[in-house]
């Protein structure tokens, strides 16, 4: 090939590159095989950012009788020795979103942190403050704490992404410095991962390693299509299976924290089951496909729209859902105060209903308190329960009664097994009504606690000597 077809050739291939609405091609010469990512990483890694996270942490002196037995019983495993502080710290990567220096990256980066700080790939330090972490979408949202203009990633329409798109990914794996490694989208929507309550992923086989958690996946216009959150992999390297949080939710985390709203769900108001090969058999539907409406809330959303028990959605608009937590992600995606059609199955018939996305309420005021004293509650914070407190903690929307919001390590409750997202039914057979109810009794000076716990649906029945 001639220097003049070598230029006309290249000349195409930046024509299609710099066309907003270029189509997708295979590379058909050797000429546009030898292009460069060069100019992408240029335009893309100066908003890639490593991000330093420090947390103090109190420990205690381990003793030389921890492992016996005997000991393990009377002192609940949790050893001897006075406490002390170790500093711990963790490395991983951030993309910053807005020229004002707003940083995006994994909660689990800078979870308990007491210290945030942020390097551009320049190598400029400065520090950073939380300004929202969400634990169920693992992203967190950090404000560099300079007055200057910083360059920003655009955010992509995730929904766009397909199987076999070029993607790059940029972070920092183990700590070795700005990286930049490429590869393919390998899959989408995949839900079966268990990072994070929203199961939702893409899937990549761009090298992605330790430290790249909270770095950039760009397309090749030189967006941001997802944040790289976890890999999969039995050696700790990168397996070439790797997950990234899609833009689009991304974006609705960042844009919550920017305006001060925080995150807002939107509330479906009913219970969705997958459809295995047996239900769609009874179905008679050819193949799995769709979530099926098992339980509706009364004055739910779903309920509003019209939605009933046995109905099988198949799209939440134009997408179509095949698992609860696909559902869950297109309906957090909607946006709050808009809505979307669903398209469903009713008794054999296809129909189209229109679903708001609102909030879920608080139908009762969660009056949070702490419970302390000797009750097997001691250590805990417990909340009356709404459809607001219970999406909070993944569970089922018309559940009432007192739960357990949190629990302080090392306290009674955590030694008699008490969980988050337990629920308090009875003590010594007195139903637990409200959270004011269970801090009286928890008061009390029994022998003898006869407890009834909800665990996962499940009724628990136990004593404990006082």
């Amino acid at each position: 090939m001639c220097v003049r077809e070598l230029m006309f050739a290249a000349i195409l291939v930046l024509c299609a590159m710099s066309n907003g609405q270029a189509q997708d091609r295979v590379p058909t010469s050797k000429t546009e095989m030898q292009l460069s990512f060069a100019p992408l990483v240029e335009a893309t890694a100066p908003s890639v950012v490593n991000v330093y996270a420090t947390k103090t942490v109190q420990s205690r002196s381990r003793s030389p009788f921890f492992d016996d037995p005997f000991f393990q019983r009377f002192f609940g495993g949790n050893g001897f020795g006075a406490p002390s502080k170790r500093i711990e710290r963790s490395l991983g990567s951030g993309v910053i979103v807005a020229e004002s220096g707003v940083v995006v990256t994994n909660h689990h980066v800078i979870a308990g942190a007491t210290e945030v700080r942020v390097a551009l790939a320049n190598r400029q330090e400065f520090d950073a403050k939380v300004i929202l972490t969400d634990e169920k979408t693992d992203l967190a949202i950090l404000k560099i704490n300079e007055k200057r203009k910083f360059p920003a990633l655009t955010f992509a329409n995730s929904d766009d992404l397909k199987v076999g798109d070029l993607v790059l990914a940029i972070g920092n794996p183990f700590g070795v410095g700005q990286t930049v490694t490429s590869g393919i989208v390998s899959a989408l929507a995949r839900t079966q991962v268990g990072i994070s309550d929203y199961q939702f992923f893409i899937q990549t086989d761009a090298a992605i390693n330790p430290g790249n958690s909270g770095g950039a996946l760009v397309n090749m216009r030189g967006e941001l299509v997802g944040v790289n959150t976890a890999i999969f992999s039995r050696s700790g390297g990168s397996n070439g299976i790797g997950f990234a949080i899609p833009a689009n939710m991304v974006r609705l985390v960042a844009e919550g924290a920017i305006s001060g709203k925080g995150v807002q769900r939107a509330w479906l108001g009913a219970q969705l089951q997958a459809v295995t090969s047996d239900i769609a058999e009874g179905l008679g539907l050819e193949r799995p496909q769709g979530v099926l409406v098992t339980d509706v809330v009364e004055k739910g959303p779903a309920a509003a729209a019209g939605l009933k028990v046995g109905d099988l959605i198949l799209n939440v608009g134009r997408h179509p859902v095949d698992s609860p937590d696909g559902f869950g992600y297109r309906l957090a995606t909607v946006g709050l105060g808009k809505s979307v059609d669903l398209t469903l199955i009713r008794r054999g018939k296809q129909i189209r209903l229109t679903l708001q996305a609102t909030v879920a309420p608080e139908t009762v005021p969660r009056d949070q308190r702490r419970i302390e004293g000797y009750s097997p509650f001691s250590g805990t914070n417990v909340l009356n329960l709404s459809p607001a407190v219970a999406q909070e903690l993944g569970l089922p929307t018309d559940l009432t009664g007192v739960v357990i919001f949190k629990v302080v390590p090392g306290s009674r409750a955590a030694r008699f097994g008490v969980r988050r997202g337990d629920i308090v039914r009875e003590i010594n057979g007195e139903a637990i009504t409200s959270t004011k109810v269970l801090e009286i009794l928890s008061k009390q000076d029994f022998r003898i606690w006869r407890l009834k716990i909800e665990r996962d649906g499940q009724l628990i029945r136990t004593a404990i000597s006082g």
